[in-house]
């Protein structure tokens, strides 16, 4: 079967079952959304250890705490949220707004993420009353194909439709880029090349930009207490989640004391500058990430660049050469690897940051350790993310926490500068289209032209 006709079939079959469930009550809609992470959470090590299989990426006990816990508290932020039908009534702005469901999302998925992801988008999908179609990653399909299975199987014991959530179970490019096309809305995670290509899909469509998170640690911290996070987000699910700490950027005079906290932690530091080179360049041959290396252990990046590290290290520290343009370091590095700089002032620290996002990951977010509020909000200011996340392991609660109010997502919007359309945690709330009764407000008072050009 041609693509464009085989997609039309799941389009189709996609209409008639959401044609149905645009019918459901909040309760009933609410009830699917639930049984979706529910039937996560219950398969969290039988899905951690096929995605760990299939992908050769990752760690299976990190894979299992991310499917229980973003199936947790993604449905613990959606369950008191109004979706369906009025969603409010302001007698003082004489607006009422009223929920209606997009129609059809086709979800484009990564490799990286092929448990989390399907469940969190067929979460926001559901939650808004839509169907939704999941085009997987190849080097992902059977573990997304299972979950997706396993939701299907959880939401027909509560009577869903059938087809209201579906699968393309052996995915191309050219399906995804057919499923991009005929959708009603599209939801791309994964490399810019695809998210790129969402965008040019002639429908509206979320895209997410390349991760590249700068690590700040600031003075007057507790270097102690708040190193060993660093090394926490860096070494989750080896180094493969875009929130992952990728730098350390560390107060000059404080340097050794910073990197002997780090090693304490579990790090390897390499700062001879021509190990550092063979290291960089076993990462990026050519300049570019080499996928043989992605989502591996920090072992296994010391044997292919052949030096050798202590067994239980779990993150490899580099004294980078130098920042920003014409430095491989400053690049993402999608394995559980971290360069290191000093800085003499702060300013200098926000100046190294916004260098190295200048090659990869602006727009998407930084890592704060810092107790300065003066300094926090100097960072939010002059630096080209999103986020700006304080004092916590950012690649596990960047997108949302029970420790944080950022909206718990596995999609983050990465702004103008990540060339995205939004820049927060994506959620249902893109998901619906709201529409907004304007009544007429008969006491309003009018301002004469005197008041309004005063």
């Amino acid at each position: 079967m041609e693509p464009k006709e085989f997609i039309e079939s799941l389009i189709a079959k996609a209409r008639i079952a959401q044609k149905e469930y645009e019918q459901y009550t909040q309760e009933q809609a609410d009830a699917i959304v639930k049984a979706c992470a529910k039937a996560v959470y219950d398969n969290a090590e039988y899905l951690a250890d096929l995605a760990v299989k299939e992908t050769q990426m990752g760690v299976y006990e990190h894979k299992i705490q991310k499917n229980k816990g973003k199936a947790k508290i993604i449905w613990n932020s959606l369950k008191d949220k109004q979706s369906v039908g009025i969603l409010s009534r302001n007698a003082e702005s004489g607006i009422t707004e009223i929920a209606r469901p997009v129609g059809v999302v086709g979800a484009v998925t990564p490799c990286t993420n092929p448990v989390v992801t399907p469940m969190c988008n067929a979460m926001f999908a559901l939650k808004g009353l839509n169907a939704i179609i999941i085009g997987p990653h190849p080097r992902a399909k059977k573990t997304s194909t299972e979950t997706v299975r396993l939701m299907n199987e959880a939401i027909a014991k509560l009577g869903a439709p059938k087809d209201l959530i579906q699968i393309i179970d052996e995915p191309t490019i050219e399906l995804s880029a057919e499923l991009m096309k005929s959708v009603d809305v599209v939801v791309a995670t994964g490399g810019m090349p695809m998210v790129k290509s969402a965008y040019s899909s002639g429908k509206p469509a979320y895209g997410v930009g390349a991760g590249n998170v700068q690590c700040i640690i600031d003075r007057g911290v507790d270097y102690a207490k708040e190193v060993p996070m660093v090394v926490e987000g860096r070494a989750f699910d080896n180094g493969i989640i875009c929130s992952g700490e990728q730098t350390a950027i560390i107060p000059e005079e404080d340097y050794d004391k910073i990197i002997a906290e780090f090693v304490k932690a579990g790090c390897y530091y390499i700062d001879d500058a021509d190990t550092v080179a063979k290291v960089t360049d076993t990462i990026f041959p050519n300049g570019v990430m080499n996928k043989k290396l992605v989502g591996v252990s920090a072992l296994a990046i010391a044997e292919a660049a052949g030096i050798k590290v202590p067994a239980n290290t779990r993150v490899i520290l580099l004294k980078a050469p130098g920042y920003g343009k014409g430095y491989l370091l400053s690049k993402e590095k999608m394995c559980p690897v971290i360069s290191t700089y000093s800085y003499k002032t702060f300013e200098e620290a926000v100046e190294i940051a916004q260098a190295n996002l200048n090659v990869e990951g602006r727009g998407h977010s930084v890592s704060l350790h810092s107790n300065d509020k003066a300094h926090i909000e100097y960072a939010g200011e002059k630096l080209t993310v999103s986020r700006v996340l304080i004092n916590q392991i950012c690649s596990t609660m960047n997108g949302g926490s029970f420790f944080n109010s950022l909206t718990p997502t596995t999609t983050l919007g990465c702004a103008s500068w990540g060339n995205n359309s939004i820049s927060e945690n994506f959620s249902y709330k893109f998901l619906i289209n709201v529409i907004r009764i304007a009544y007429r407000l008969d006491n309003a008072k009018v301002p004469t032209d005197e008041e309004i050009w005063a």
